[in-house]
Formats: C-alpha cells, structure tokens, sequence
C-alpha cells in the first residue's frame, strides 16, 4: 500500500510538471517545451522523495494523520507553482509579492485549523508536530536567512514528535517511521535553501515581471513600457545664470579661507534688539513659539472586543475538556477514571482539582492557572503557559514543562521520585516538603555549560555569579 501511494505521489507529481510547462509557454515570456529550471527539478525531488514517503506513512496510519498530509501535499504544491513562476518571471513589487504569496500562506492556515478543530483525535501529537512546523514553508518571504527559519520551525515541532516516538517506540514501527520521514521533509529543505536559495527566493534576471494574474489575456493592452533610464547627473558647474554660479562659488571658498575674520562682518545686536530683553517686540511680532510643538498622537480606531468562547467543562469520550475559563476558582473534577484524561486549554486566573486517580493531565496556554491533583499514573504536561501553579497530592511519575515562563511545582512526600522535564521554559521552581510541613523552594537550572570530552558532549547546569 505505501509503494501505491507513492507511485501516485510521483504520477501526480509528473502531472504538476506538465502543467506547469504549459501555463509557464503562454505566460508573454518564451519557454523552451519541456524546460524546467534546475532549482524547480531539485524541489521536485524533494517531492518525491521524503514528502512522498510521509504521505505514504500518513496514508498507511490513515485517519486524521492522512487528512493531514493531504492538506500537506496541496501546500507544497502551491509552493512549486510559485517556485516556477519565480523561474521565469523578475521578482515583482511587494504587492504583487504577497498576492502570489497568498496560496502558500492559505495552505499554511488551513494546516494549523485542522489540528485545532481536532484537538480530541487520537493522533492530536501527529497533528500538532506537522502544525507547529508547517510555517516553514514561509521560507520564501524570509530574506536574507530562510535556511535558518526552517531550522526554527523544524525544532518548534520537536517536542510534539519526541512524544510520538515515546508512544509508538514499542507498539507500532509506523509511526516511528512516519516521524523520521516528516522530519527529514524540513532537513532536506534546508539543505535545497542553502543550495538554490541561500538569502532568499531566487527570481530569473529575464522575462517578465510577475503578476498576480499570470498571463494578459489574449487581445488585452498590451504591458506598459519599462521606464526610461534616470535623468543624467547634475553639471555644477553650470547654472541658467550663466556664469553666475562659478562666481558665487568662488565667493563662498573666499569668505570660508578668511577664517577667525569671517565673523567681522557680522552685524551686532544690541539688547534693545533681542526679544528676550525686550517683551516688546513680542507684542509687536505675536506670538513666539519657545520651541518645538509637541507631538500629538494619531487618533486610532478603537480595537473590536475579543471574541469570547464559552466556558468548558465536560467529559468528552474518555477526555474531561475544560477550557475557556475566567477567573473560575471552583473548578473540580471528581468521578474520575484510571483511562481518563484530561485536557485544559485558555484558562486565565483560575483553579482546577482534578480528585481520584487518573491517566494524564494537560495544560495548555493557561494564565494564572492552578492544578491541585491527587494521582496520575501518566504525565502532567504544562504547555505555553505562564506564572501556573501545580500541586500533586498524591503520586506522578512524570511532570513536563515546555514552553512555560513561570511554573511552580509543589510535590508531596510521596511523589519526591518523580521527575521533571523542562524545555524552552523559564522561572521554574520546585518545592519540597520538610518534615515539619513546610516546603522548600529549589529553583530548576535554566543555564547550561556543554564541553567536548574526546568522546561526547557532556552538559551541566551553571548558575550565575552574583
């Protein structure tokens, strides 16, 4: 089946190239049949080779993970066209720029809507990794540096695929497979950038400008004419006056070499001249301005409000949803089950209790959010949130942090064995309970020292010197 799917990745491929030809034929520039720049065929390797063997992986998981990669296929796509007009075509005004643009960039968006409109799919962390790295294929609108940009995007996916591979490592070999596939689709897009592209999107010196419109049709005006070359270079040396200006000139170079005696011709102002000793003149002259007038803002559009949400909190299948709370401090979750999770998203200035024992609980771009739990036999997850609060009453093997500026974890005596991964996070702290009932604060290293031993990179956690 994964063979299948990528024959008719390469047909469709084939196809696109052909059409491409042909449309490019008629575009007002003269193409050579069957001519395709080199940077084009390297994207259509690109295609072909790790695109179609995600696709192919996608198809063979199905799903919203095949969804997905359709959607994925559409967006390279859009991208190619715009990669063979820039072939043949001279890079148009910025205007024109973000229409050609707006394929890609709607591809782009439609990927991201997917994941969230799909937040209870099982395959949320497949869809997740491809959404929060789709946007690098806005490489082409990244000069001077779009091979690093890719670079960025490819590792904001990174958190999202290490969770695949931790899930599937010891079920299923496809989804491994289906990871490595979609990670190798942004390495060998960096490695064609750095060769094709290496400071931005490649325009042709010839042929036409590019249009948003592609080719004029037929018995349409023609285009207008390039403009004409810039008007010569000024000759000071000669004036309407005739020799006018040679004169001042000379002038001017004989009163500058008369040095310290150049202000002998000044006249002087006597104190009965100067409109600060004499208000007078003020009164005969108007009103001074005594300086610059001061800068008075543009009156702005008022914004519209925020589009507001209702507040969630419901058992959907074996998920507990809550989301879109505002200051909701008694928030509580209590027939729970070992196979449940659950999963909060948008809550600002509120509480969650979540009572019994659990699978998994997440927290996803909360404000001001507080969890207080009693047992989770998964992960608890805190996910581009800021200043939470997270309390474990009873057990947790594992508590993760991403993306997160400002996490407090209070543990209790039972869950001091549990460990705390961070990454891309800041002012973390941990704190741990004493004999007497108080706790601890330890803050988790933010800074980190990497040396080369002869072997391996050894890392350490530094602190700062006061």
């Amino acid at each position: 089946m994964a063979e299948l799917a990528g024959l008719v990745q390469r047909l469709e491929l084939a196809v696109g190239r052909l059409e491409a030809m042909s449309s490019s034929g008629g575009g007002g520039g003269p193409a050579a049949p069957g001519v395709v720049a080199v940077y084009v065929e390297a994207y259509d390797n690109l295609i072909s080779g790790p695109v179609a063997q995600y696709a192919a992986l996608s198809q063979k998981i199905g799903g919203d993970v095949l969804k997905h990669a359709e959607m994925m296929k559409q967006a390279f796509s859009s991208q190619r066209q715009l990669l063979v007009k820039a072939s043949c075509s001279q890079k148009p005004s910025d205007s024109v720029l973000t229409s050609l643009l707006a394929p890609v960039s709607k591809a782009i968006q439609d990927v991201q809507s997917f994941r969230e409109k799909n937040r209870s799919s099982p395959f949320f962390n497949h869809l997740s990794a491809v959404s929060e790295s789709v946007p690098a294929l806005g490489w082409v609108a990244m000069a001077p540096k779009p091979g690093p940009y890719v670079k960025e995007m490819q590792d904001a996916a990174m958190f999202y695929t290490n969770r695949v591979l931790k899930d599937y490592k010891e079920k299923d070999k496809t989804h491994v497979d289906w990871v490595h596939a979609y990670v190798s689709i942004w390495t060998e897009l960096q490695a064609y950038i750095k060769l094709h592209h290496t400071t931005g999107l490649s325009w042709s010196k010839t042929g036409p400008v590019a249009s948003a419109s592609g080719a004029a049709p037929s018995g349409g005006a023609p285009a207008p004419p390039p403009p004409g070359p810039p008007p010569p270079p000024m000759d000071f040396d000669k004036s309407s006056d005739g020799d006018s200006g040679a004169v001042s000139r000379n002038a001017l170079f004989a009163s500058i070499n008369k040095g310290a005696d150049i202000t002998k011709g000044l006249k002087h102002v006597s104190d009965d001249q100067k409109t600060h000793k004499n208000p007078a003149l003020k009164a005969q002259g108007g009103p001074v301005s005594s300086g610059p007038k001061p800068f008075t803002p543009r009156p702005t559009a008022a914004a519209g409000p925020a589009r507001t949400l209702p507040p969630v909190l419901e058992l959907d299948g074996k998920k507990w949803k809550v989301e879109n709370h505002e200051g909701a401090h008694g928030l509580v979750i209590n027939d729970t089950e070992l196979k449940q999770v659950v999963y909060a998203f948008k809550c600002n200035n509120s509480t969650l209790q979540v009572k019994g024992k659990i699978n998994s609980i997440t927290l996803d771009n909360c404000k001001k959010m507080g969890l207080v739990f009693d047992d989770v036999v998964g992960i608890v997850e805190v996910i581009n949130c800021k200043d939470v609060k997270v309390q474990v009453m009873g057990k947790v093997p594992t508590i993760s942090i991403n993306k997160t500026d400002g996490c407090h974890v209070y543990l209790s005596k039972d869950s001091l064995s549990c460990e705390i991964i961070s990454a891309k996070s800041s002012e973390m702290n941990v704190l741990v309970p004493n004999k007497d009932g108080e706790y601890t604060e330890i803050p988790v290293p933010e800074q980190f020292k990497t040396v080369w031993d002869g072997s391996k990179l050894v890392t350490t956690a530094t602190e700062i010197a006061g």
